[in-house]
């Protein structure tokens, strides 16, 4: 085979990106949407289902309490899209955002139940 030969793109193979890589694209772009996590929360996580060129993804994370809940899931969703589609080149269809926790003041060294939890 020559140098100048192109060879055809169905023959050059493919390139799979695996679920977690873009889990974990997903869950980075989750951090930076909402700034930072909040005081005894966790970051957040993604769970992903890539078809084709297609990736389906849920995040899960905490906010701060009180805040603009809507506001921020937007947010999270569009960051997503936007980092998934460039660093990944994948089309993202659907984004689900679930709040796992709203952490106050008032509720920071508790379970959320008022009880106080060592650390």
């Amino acid at each position: 085979m020559s140098g100048t030969e192109r060879i055809a793109a169905a023959d050059r193979g493919a390139t799979v990106i695996a679920e977690r890589v873009v889990a974990k694209i997903a869950a980075q772009a989750a951090r930076e949407a909402i700034g930072r996590v909040p005081e005894g929360g966790s970051a957040p996580h993604a769970g992903v289902v890539v078809h084709q060129d297609s990736a389906r993804v849920r995040i899960s994370l905490d906010l701060d309490y009180p805040s603009d809940i809507g506001r921020r899931c937007g947010a999270v969703r569009r960051r997503v899209v936007e980092r998934v589609s460039t660093l990944a080149g994948m089309d993202v269809p659907e984004v689900e955002v679930s709040v796992e926790r709203l952490l106050s003041a008032h509720t920071r060294g508790t379970d959320g139940r008022g009880e106080r939890v060592s650390r």
